[in-house]
C-alpha cells in the first residue's frame, strides 16, 4: 500500500501542470481502483494515449490487412478464401525469388554497414581535430532525401556517359550497364565461369552499394554514441598492460559495444527487409526486372498494379511473421552474448 501511494505521489507531482479540475479528476479515479490491483490501473492510464494511438495506427490496420488477406479476386472482391492467398504465395515461383533477393540484399548490406561504420566511427572518436566536420559528413547522405540521392546516383550509373562508366574507360576496363544488368556480379567477376544467376546481379549491387552510402551515417554516430560511453580508462589499463590497438579494440572495446552492435544489427536486418524508397527510385519503380524486385516491390506490384489485395497482404503477412521470427532469432542467439555493464 506504501508503494502504492507513493507512486500516486509521484504520478500526481508529475502531471502538476495540468489545471486544478483535471488533476482531481484523475486523483478521484485513483481512488476509485481497488487497492490490490497495485499499480496497474495507474500504468494502464499513463499509457492509455501511447495505446489508444498505436490501435489505431499499427493494431487496427494489422487486423484488417489479416482479414483481407482471406478475401479472393481482384481487389478483394472474390470473397473468402481462407488460407488459399498463403497457399498461392508459398507455391508461387516469382515470391521466392524476390525473397531472394530481399535476402541477397540484407546480407550484401548489414555485414558491409555495421563493419565499415565502426572503424569509421573508432576513426572519428579518436580523431582530435576537426571532429565534428567529419561527423557532419558522414552523417549528412543518412538525412538526405532517399529520391534526391537516388537521382544523382542514377546519373552515376547511367550505361551512356555516366561517370562510373567514364571512370572504367581511363583505366582501360569495359563499360557496364549498371542498373540495367540483370545478370549476376559473381559471373561477370569469372568472366562467365558461373551462371548468371547465381548470386545477385549487378544491378542489384548498385543498389546494395547505394544504401551502404545512404545508411552509413546513422550506424556512425551510434557506435559514436557507445563509444563516448566507454571508460577511457579501462583501455588505457590495456594499453599499460600491453596489449595494441588491434588488440584492445577486438578484446576491450568491441566486448563493450556489443550492446551497440546488437542493436544496429536488429534495427538494421528489420529495416533492410523492409527496403522500398531506395529500390523504388533507383529502379524507376522497376519492380518489373526480378532481379532488383525484393519482396516489397512484389507485394507494392500485386496491390497497387495488379490490385490482388488479398494476395498482396497475405505475403506482407508472411513477410511480417518472417521479420518477427528472425528478430526472436537473434534475440535468442545473438542476444546472449551481448554484455552488459
Amino acid at each position: 500500500m506504501a508503494e502504492t501511494d507513493s507512486m500516486r505521489v509521484r504520478i500526481m507531482g508529475g502531471l502538476a501542470v495540468l489545471p486544478d479540475r483535471s488533476l482531481a479528476l484523475i486523483d478521484n479515479m485513483l481512488d476509485r481502483f481497488p487497492r490490490r490491483l497495485g499499480d496497474a490501473p495507474v500504468a494502464f492510464l499513463l499509457t492509455a494515449p501511447a495505446l489508444l494511438v498505436l490501435g489505431a495506427f499499427s493494431f487496427a490496420p494489422m487486423v484488417n490487412s489479416f482479414v483481407l488477406s482471406l478475401q479472393g479476386g481482384m481487389r478483394g472482391s472474390g470473397g473468402f478464401v481462407g488460407l488459399q492467398n498463403y497457399l498461392d504465395a508459398v507455391r508461387s515461383g516469382d515470391f521466392w525469388r524476390s525473397l531472394a533477393v530481399t535476402v541477397y540484399y540484407v546480407l550484401g548490406t548489414i555485414p558491409v554497414m555495421l563493419v565499415l561504420s565502426f572503424f569509421i566511427a573508432l576513426a572519428l572518436h579518436r580523431l582530435g581535430r576537426a571532429r565534428g566536420l567529419f561527423r557532419t559528413l558522414y552523417f549528412l547522405p543518412y538525412v538526405t532525401s532517399v529520391v534526391a540521392a537516388a537521382m544523382v546516383w542514377r546519373s552515376l550509373f547511367n550505361p551512356h556517359g555516366g561517370a562510373f562508366n567514364l571512370l572504367l574507360g581511363r583505366v582501360g576496363l569495359p563499360s557496364q550497364q549498371w542498373l540495367l544488368e540483370p545478370r549476376g556480379v559473381l559471373h561477370l567477376i569469372s568472366g562467365g565461369a558461373v551462371d548468371p544467376s547465381v548470386g545477385p546481379s549487378l544491378a542489384l549491387c548498385c543498389i546494395m552499394l547505394f544504401d551502404i552510402w545512404h545508411g552509413c551515417g546513422f550506424m556512425v554516430v551510434v557506435f559514436l554514441a557507445g563509444l563516448s560511453s566507454i571508460p577511457r580508462e579501462i583501455e588505457e589499463s590495456a594499453r599499460i598492460d600491453g596489449a595494441g590497438g588491434l588488440r584492445a579494440t577486438w578484446h576491450i572495446t568491441l566486448p563493450l559495444l556489443s550492446p551497440t552492435v546488437f542493436f544496429l544489427c536488429v534495427v538494421g536486418v528489420v529495416r533492410a527487409f523492409q527496403a522500398f524508397n531506395s529500390f523504388y527510385a533507383l529502379t524507376q519503380g522497376g519492380g518489373n526486372t526480378q532481379d532488383t524486385r525484393n519482396l516489397i516491390l512484389y507485394i507494392y506490384a500485386q496491390f497497387y498494379d495488379y490490385g490482388y489485395w488479398g494476395y498482396a497482404t497475405a505475403a506482407s503477412t508472411l513477410l511480417t511473421l518472417a521479420i518477427v521470427m528472425l528478430t526472436a532469432l537473434q534475440w535468442r542467439f545473438v542476444g546472449r552474448r551481448v554484455h552488459y555493464s
